[in-house]
């Protein structure tokens, strides 16, 4: 954060009542010394499946050390969301099972995918695939993690394609469902569950899912600031037993941690997700132990008016730059067919999540990319944008983030 903008949003802060610490910078501890440390309080049931998952659970996809999933254990967490194509993430995971007491008390989620580089969702497997391809790839996932069963499988990233029939196509495959029968009879997986960040077609797609009667549980991107559809596909998965769990729920992660006492905000927007009843939990990526502390101190706890206050300041500071992933309303609006809304997306994987390497090579196999808009003076996507947003700009920053032009010239 700029220091101008530090300033303002500091004395903002103040002016409404919000604790600041202008002093906190990243890699500070939040202060645990002394006292217990924070810990998982409050488990949900997951729609009809019987079990009962941490309201705050640990996401896996930047994984480096089996003894962070060990800690995360030991503060009770019990739910892993991992896969194949999040690098050594099942290998380390099932390093932590052998050294774990009650493989029954621990849940692992992973996906229907290969262990290839991401670019694009190509590791996703796809229509064409045959019930061998999903068998074995669950297969592969149990001898990485050295266990006999996972608990979940997941169609995963639903709606990364604009082409509704074919998202909805794969969603559900035949030879998916045939397959994931086969693994449930052989005791192999117990659960099927749906996921979609977007952005493209989000509502709709976990809507089919929940109709579909298929899907244990669905996983939707869902934040303070973003999808206002989502509530209806939550009450309606209520309605027919289906859980939810929630990810990205802190709208782009774009908070330095400079302004807000450490954790702050993150809390906040857990809490805010979780003060919704139809979500059984969240699933945050965790990088390390100072994330546990910063985070788990949000489990069972309701959301106040301070939060709501940091939640209405984060919003005011970034709303106006935030690519709301999901709504999609500018993707129309160009002729040159850019996919805007996933060209954003890992333009904020690489800025607001650090993850540079998979967010260069997933915009490497997109096509066309936003090297089209170097050229473009009409600002028709800019006018699309319902939240004021000046898309065209912040595609053509992208195409300089994310591709080797600027380092060529």
């Amino acid at each position: 954060m700029k220091r101008r903008t530090f300033i303002q949003s500091a004395a903002l802060l103040a002016a409404s009542g919000v604790p600041v610490a202008a002093s906190a910078a990243p890699g500070d501890n939040p202060g645990t010394s002394g006292k217990e440390k924070a810990r998982v309080r409050a488990y949900r049931p997951l729609g009809k499946t019987g079990m009962k998952i941490g309201d705050i659970s640990f996401g896996a996809g930047r994984l480096a050390s089996s003894a962070l999933v060990l800690r995360a254990i030991d503060r009770g967490m019990n739910y892993f969301d991992t896969a194949p194509d999040y690098g050594q993430s099942e290998d380390l995971i099932g390093e932590a099972l052998r050294k774990a007491k009650g493989r029954d008390r621990i849940h692992i989620a992973s996906k229907y995918c290969q262990p290839i580089t991401y670019q694009a969702g190509k590791s996703h497997l796809q229509v064409g695939s045959k019930q061998a391809d999903y068998i074995g790839a669950v297969e592969n996932s149990l001898k990485r993690l050295g266990t006999d069963y996972v608990d979940t499988v997941f169609v995963h990233a639903i709606g990364e394609s604009a082409d509704f029939e074919a998202e909805k196509a794969r969603l559900l495959d035949p030879e998916m469902l045939a397959a994931t029968e086969t693994l449930k009879k052989v005791g192999k997986i117990r659960f099927l569950a749906a996921s979609s960040h977007g952005p493209n077609h989000m509502e709709r797609l976990m809507t089919e899912a929940v109709r579909s009667g298929h899907f244990d549980y669905i996983m939707p991107a869902f934040n303070f600031m973003k999808f206002p559809k989502v509530p209806e596909v939550l009450q309606e998965a209520k309605a027919k037993g289906v859980g939810v769990v929630a990810m990205k729920v802190l709208a782009g992660a774009k908070e330095s941690g400079m302004t807000f006492e450490a954790g702050q905000f993150e809390q906040a927007a857990f809490k805010w997700a979780l003060s919704h009843a139809e979500i059984s939990g969240l699933v945050i990526t965790i990088q390390s132990a100072q994330d546990l502390d910063l985070f788990l101190p949000a489990s069972g706890q309701p959301l106040t008016a301070v939060d709501q206050r940091v939640l209405d300041h984060y919003a005011a500071l970034h709303g106006a730059d935030y690519c709301r992933t999901g709504c999609g309303d500018c993707l129309e609006a160009c002729d040159k067919g850019v996919d805007v809304a996933t060209i954003l997306r890992h333009q904020m994987y690489f800025e607001d999540y650090g993850d540079e390497k998979r967010a260069m090579q997933a915009y490497a196999g997109m096509q066309p990319n936003a090297g089209v808009c170097s050229d473009c003076t009409d600002a028709v996507c800019d006018r699309a944008c319902g939240y004021g947003l000046s898309v065209g700009s912040k595609l053509r920053a992208a195409h300089r983030t994310l591709s080797l032009e600027s380092v060529v010239a």
